[in-house]
C-alpha cells in the first residue's frame, strides 16, 4: 500500500468502528438460542489483555465462563438480570486485592525477561519506587487503583464486542461478594469489580433494542483548549 492508500485505510476502518459503536448498547434481552462463537470471543479477551494499564502492571484477570450452571448460579448475585444467562459468555473482570511486592517484581521479572533479560536502569529504579509506595498505601486503597485498571479493560473488551458485532451488557450491579465466593475468588487474592455479559439481541423482546442511541452533543461534551 502506499502512504495515502493506509491512511485511506485507516479513516474507512475508524468510520466502521464508530458505525459499530453507534449500533451497540447495553443489551437488555439476549437470545439464549444464539452462541458467540469462539474465535469472536478470544480476540475480545485479548482486546482486553492488551489494554495499558498504570505502570503496566496489568492488575486485574477476567473469568470467562461460558458454563450454564455457573451462570444459573451468578444470575442470583446480580438480581437476577437475564442476560447472565441468557446470552452465551459472561466475562467477571476482577482486580488485585492488594499491591504486593511479589506481584510488582512478578510483571517487573516477566518484562525483563520478554524483553531479552537485560538490566534497565529506568526500569529497576521505577521497580524501586513501586516497591517503595505501593505496598505502604493499604489493601483498599490499592483494590480501588487496581478496579480502576480493570475498567480500563473493560472498555476495551466493550469496544471490541462492538467490532465484531456482538451484543454486550456491562454490570456494576451485583453483589460482588457473592460472585467472590462462587468463583472462588478470595483464595486468588481477586475481586470481582465488573461483570459483561456476551450474546445477541432478541429485539422482539428488548424494550431498548429499537431506541434511538441518546447521547451529549459534541458542543456539552467536549472543551476545545486551543
Amino acid at each position: 500500500m502506499t502512504g495515502q492508500a493506509v491512511i485511506t485505510y485507516i479513516k474507512n476502518l475508524m468510520s466502521e468502528l464508530l458505525q459499530k459503536l453507534q449500533w451497540r448498547y447495553a443489551t437488555k434481552k439476549m437470545n439464549p438460542a444464539k452462541t458467540v462463537p469462539t474465535d469472536k470471543v478470544e480476540r475480545i479477551l485479548e482486546a482486553a489483555r492488551l489494554a495499558p494499564t498504570s505502570s503496566g502492571l496489568q492488575p486485574f484477570e477476567i473469568i470467562a465462563i461460558s458454563s450454564a450452571a455457573v451462570r444459573e448460579q451468578i444470575k442470583p448475585a446480580a438480581y437476577g438480570q437475564s442476560p447472565i444467562t441468557d446470552g452465551s459468555h459472561v466475562l467477571v473482570f476482577a482486580a488485585w486485592d492488594d499491591y504486593t511486592p511479589e506481584r510488582i517484581n512478578m510483571m517487573f521479572d516477566l518484562s525483563k525477561a520478554e524483553r531479552g533479560g537485560a538490566v534497565n536502569e529506568a526500569a529497576e529504579n521505577y521497580r524501586k519506587m513501586l516497591l517503595t509506595n505501593y505496598p505502604a498505601r493499604g489493601p483498599e486503597v490499592n483494590f480501588q487503583h487496581a478496579a480502576r485498571q480493570a475498567y480500563i479493560g473493560l472498555g476495551a473488551a466493550l469496544i471490541a464486542a462492538a467490532f465484531e458485532e456482538v451484543d454486550s451488557t456491562p454490570m456494576e450491579g451485583f453483589d460482588p461478594k457473592a460472585v467472590d465466593q462462587i468463583l472462588g475468588l478470595p483464595a486468588r487474592g481477586l475481586r470481582s469489580v465488573a461483570i459483561l455479559a456476551l450474546g445477541y439481541r432478541e429485539e422482539g423482546a428488548d424494550w431498548l433494542a429499537n431506541l434511538k442511541k441518546v447521547r451529549r452533543p459534541r458542543s456539552q461534551f467536549v472543551t476545545d483548549l486551543t
